[in-house]
């Protein structure tokens, strides 16, 4: 039984246009016919989004809705930001493509501003188009520029969708029966939640750690070409690892021979409030750091940053990508970087996302559907299980909570192996009064259950 007083979207100046397209049925049934059957919906009925302004989506009905998502943590800066939208439409006026065989400004501008954000001696970038095929090439030059072939992941990790990333992905529902994962071995998941080390173990780190080091003297040869890891896991259910972990494993990893790869994909550009990049949070400095999502709002750029010396090693051979340094994404890259900056809109994760986390927390005393709530800025995770005790996972009740809070107009997303974790991720615009939203319709759905 739905309640009728139920929590109301903040006001927003904003006016929808009118939808005047082709009908939810007829779009639907162009998307069976013609795209892959293989394409994931949200929801029971999906919804068809039109338009889009800062924090917010519309339907083709005109229905409003808070984006607690951000088209899974891509949209950075706001939807249709007028700063972003105005620097692709002035490049696209002017040149809309032009490959890295010629010089264009945009990509040499892009990069020195992008590695400006890193430390010192991250300093070249190659520019491709997708997380996925940035983690791909950030492998090749790993074991290129080592030598070595094996690499070590964790589990509950993903990294893509390419037959590459699917191997070093650590989740059973993303990976294919096809030849993938050759070389790669996955560590212990440092989830101080589920796993066997816990929150109250103040060793749990080094313990954590001592798995990889384990894994690298019995299942490789003892030199390995590198370790990949998320600094907080994403589709995994936002698992954020004991702060000691990531310098103890570089340390290892360094000492086999390997180099250190950071995926920022989802945690990078500010997200995490606290830091511009993730792996910042644990004081480490990778060799290698995957980037993409919020790094163009929305349009397709994506990057792999490293040393001058690793870099080198891609030279051996041609390595060339087609649309990688595109100048109308470039121009993208380059307004978003300023608007970070201009807008503070780090500082604002990092408010808005503590308001969050703690009304969140504060709602545990009242629903005991909530196993544990963490993350960092506006990289958030709730998990919800049938029993603290067991923490078996509630994955049915996580679904009935998505589909009511979409009802009354926001939107999020669903991670864990399980399905029993929801993500927050909205643009980082997000206002407090978003946030007080959020929770009321959290707070409102579980009530009802």
């Amino acid at each position: 039984m739905h309640t009728t007083n139920q929590p109301q979207l903040p006001a927003t100046a904003h006016k929808a246009k009118k939808y005047e397209g082709p009908s939810f049925d007829e779009v639907m049934a162009l998307r069976k016919k013609h795209l892959t059957p293989s394409l994931l919906t949200m929801y029971g009925k999906p919804i068809m989004i039109v338009e889009g302004h800062m924090q917010y989506l519309y339907d083709h009905t005109g229905k409003r809705y808070l984006d607690g998502l951000g088209g899974i943590a891509t949209v950075g800066v706001g939807h249709c930001h007028p700063r972003v939208n105005k620097a692709m439409k002035d490049q696209l006026d002017t040149l809309q493509h032009a490959t890295t065989i010629y010089l264009h400004p945009n990509i040499a501008e892009y990069a020195r501003a992008l590695t400006d954000t890193l430390p010192d001696e991250l300093s070249v970038a190659y520019i491709v188009n997708s997380g996925s095929e940035a983690n791909d090439l950030a492998l090749t030059m790993a074991r290129l520029y080592t030598g070595n072939y094996d690499i070590v992941a964790l589990r509950n990790a993903y990294h893509g969708g390419v037959t590459t990333a699917m191997g070093l992905t650590a989740h059973g529902t993303w990976k294919y029966n096809v030849p993938q994962g050759f070389g790669v071995h996955h560590a212990l998941v440092p989830d101080t939640y589920r796993g066997p080390f816990g929150r109250d173990d103040k060793d749990a780190g080094r313990k954590y750690a001592d798995d990889v080091a384990q894994l690298i003297d019995m299942a490789t040869p003892g030199q390995i070409a590198g370790f990949i890891a998320e600094t907080i896991q994403g589709v995994g259910g936002v698992t954020v690892y004991p702060e000691d972990y990531l310098p103890r494993v570089y340390e290892k990893v360094r000492a086999s021979g390997g180099v250190c790869i950071a995926d920022e994909v989802q945690a990078g550009f500010g997200r995490t409030g606290t830091h511009f990049w993730g792996f910042q949070k644990y004081d480490v400095t990778p060799d290698i750091v995957v980037m993409a999502k919020s790094m163009g709002n929305g349009a397709p750029i994506a990057a792999v940053v490293t040393k001058p010396e690793i870099a080198q090693a891609l030279t051996s051979r041609i390595h060339f990508n087609t649309f990688g340094g595109n100048p109308v994404s470039c121009a993208a890259g380059k307004a978003v970087l300023d608007v970070i900056h201009d807008e503070k809109l780090m500082q604002n994760a990092k408010k808005v996302g503590d308001h969050i986390l703690k009304r969140v927390c504060g709602l545990m005393g009242k629903h005991d559907l909530i196993g544990d709530a963490r993350g960092s800025g506006l990289m958030l995770g709730i998990e919800f299980v049938k029993d603290r005790e067991t923490k078996a996972p509630a994955s049915e009740e996580t679904v009935a909570i998505l589909e009511r809070v979409k009802e009354m107009g926001l939107l999020m997303g669903k991670g864990g192996l399980r399905g029993n974790i929801i993500r927050i991720k909205p643009p980082m615009c997000m206002t407090i009064e978003d946030a007080d939203f959020m929770v009321d319709c959290l707070d409102a759905a579980i009530s009802e259950m």
